[in-house]
Formats: structure tokens, C-alpha cells, sequence
């Protein structure tokens, strides 16, 4: 626009509209060549795609990616701190050992006992005459025990002479007996060795599992009399007798089975080798004896001589 006034006074006459047409055509036009020229200068260029720049970019993504790395490595560690953290709170809890013993609970009449309470690489590297060597001398007194039981039919030889119904249901007596004492033994033994019970809870537990075992011996005995009589023809005095020793036999072999596993611990001796064997000799033994004590009681009752 300078220009354009310079030029008007130097001039005689004014520039005409076509030659101020003209001007402004070349003003645009140079500007327009001016901002293409910076826009595409070597300068600029280099400004935008030069090699610091491109470091520089790889840079910030590498240290993005290790903070990542640090912070997922930092979280691993945390973890596991936490982890080993609980562990030793379980271990001294007593719910985790680290050499965690298995117990296999007798079925049946018990009479086989339970499996060996004993760390499970020791017992695969163990002989058979090991095994046997182990188990025989517990085996051998409680097989002493249960010689008491021919003892109490010998003492009850009348009775059985007078009333021979009564022989058919002991073994259904010392069967029951060694069934209840092995549910018990069992429970018992699977909550000391997981952690659950300790001796502490002794009492507790005994009481319960008797308890449970008076209950059974009610409900089973109320079923064993009447079929007994009504189905098997046997008379209304012994089948008396046996729906009356049912709940005290149950009580007895649930109070043996579930405190004997605890006499063991506190005695340190294995109670999986030890307990369901002598329950099941203690429980013939007491079960017979109250069977036959139980049935003279009954005859007397309904008026029978022995």
C-alpha cells in the first residue's frame, strides 16, 4: 500500500483501476509464495524430522515402559510378601503343617484300625515287615483283650442255656458297637489332623460325639426291637433286651471312639495305629457285658427264671 501512494506521486497522472487490479493480484501472490516457501524451508524440516526429535520421542516411550516394568515387578514382590505372610500365620495357627500327617478313618467293624498316621514318603519307603513289625505288639494285646469276651459267655452260659435267642444278636451287638466307635475314631482323628481340634477341645468334642451316639442307639434301637419280634418271630423279652441295649451301647463305643484319639496325643503315642483298635476291643468287651446284665434285668421283669 506504500507502494501504491509512493507511486501516485511520482506519477503525473493516477494509476488506472487496471494497473491497481494488477498490484494487488502480485501483493496476494507473493504473500502466498512467502508462507509456502517457510512452510517447506530445510529449516523447518529439520525442526520436525530431525533425528533428536526422534530420540527424543523413543526416549520418553522407553522410560514409560520400564516405570510399567517396575511397577509390575514392585506389585509381584508385594504378593508374594503377602502370600509367605499368610503361610506363617496358617502354620502357626496349627491349620497348616509342614509335614502334614494323613489319617484314614476305619470302616466296618474297625477291627483292621486305621491307616498309619505317618508322613506318606516315609510310609512308600517302608517294608511290609516293617509295617507288620510296627502294628503287631498293639494287635497282640488288644487280641489279649478281647479274650475277655469268651470270659463273659462263660460267665453267661445260663443265661444263654435258658434264653438262646440271646446268642443271635451278639454279633449284631459287637458289629454295631465297632461301627459307631469307628465313626467316631474317624472324625476325630481327620480334625486333629487337619487342625480343626486339640486337646483343648477334649471334653467338648467327647461330650458331643456321646452325645450323638445316645441319640443313634435310640433311633436304631426303636427300629432293631419291633422288627426283630414282628418280623423275625424272636420273643417280646429279648427283643426287649436289645432295643434297650442299643443306646447304651452307642453311647459307650462313641465315648471310647472319640476319646481315645486324645488319651493317645497326650500319652505321644500314634493314636491312628492305636485308637480305633482298642476302641473296638474296649466296645466288645463293655457292650457284651451290658448286653447280659441288661437281659437278666429284663427277664426279671417280665417274671422269667434264670
Amino acid at each position: 500500500m506504500l507502494l501504491w501512494t509512493q507511486t501516485s506521486r511520482h506519477c503525473k497522472k493516477p494509476p488506472s483501476a487496471l494497473s491497481f487490479l494488477i498490484y494487488i493480484t502480485l501483493l496476494f501472490t507473493t504473500a502466498f509464495s512467502n508462507s509456502v516457501l517457510a512452510i517447506n524451508s530445510p529449516a523447518a524440516f529439520v525442526s520436525k524430522k530431525s533425528p533428536v526429535n526422534i530420540m527424543a520421542a523413543k526416549t520418553n516411550n522407553n522410560t514409560n515402559d520400564s516405570s510399567a516394568l517396575r511397577e509390575l515387578k514392585d506389585t509381584i514382590k508385594s504378593q508374594a510378601a503377602e502370600i509367605d505372610r499368610l503361610k506363617n500365620e496358617l502354620t502357626k495357627n496349627g491349620i497348616v503343617a509342614v509335614k502334614k500327617k494323613v489319617v484314614v478313618p476305619s470302616g466296618g467293624h474297625a477291627h483292621g484300625g486305621a491307616a498309619d498316621n505317618e508322613d506318606i514318603l516315609d510310609y512308600k519307603e517302608k517294608s511290609s515287615f516293617a509295617i507288620a513289625y510296627e502294628r503287631v505288639p498293639w494287635l497282640a494285646v488288644f487280641l489279649f483283650s478281647l479274650s475277655f469276651t469268651a470270659l463273659i459267655m462263660n460267665g453267661f452260659e445260663h443265661t444263654l442255656s435258658k434264653q438262646i435267642e440271646l446268642a443271635y444278636f451278639v454279633p449284631l451287638m459287637a458289629g454295631h458297637g465297632g461301627n459307631t466307635g469307628g465313626q467316631a475314631v474317624g472324625t476325630v482323628l481327620s480334625a486333629l489332623s487337619a487342625g480343626i481340634i486339640t486337646r483343648q477341645d477334649a471334653w467338648k468334642v467327647i461330650g458331643k460325639e456321646a452325645t450323638s451316639g445316645l441319640i443313634m442307639g435310640v433311633i436304631l434301637g426303636a427300629m432293631v426291637g419291633p422288627i426283630s419280634h414282628y418280623v423275625m418271630g424272636i420273643s417280646k423279652h429279648v427283643a426287649t433286651v436289645v432295643s434297650v441295649t442299643f443306646p447304651l451301647l452307642s453311647t459307650i463305643a462313641s465315648f471310647l471312639g472319640s476319646s481315645l484319639p486324645f488319651v493317645c496325643v497326650i500319652l505321644g503315642l500314634d493314636p491312628a495305629v492305636i485308637a480305633a483298635p482298642a476302641m473296638t476291643s474296649f466296645v466288645d468287651v463293655t457292650g457284651l457285658l451290658c448286653y447280659f446284665l441288661i437281659a437278666n434285668q429284663v427277664f426279671k421283669a417280665f417274671g422269667l427264671e434264670l
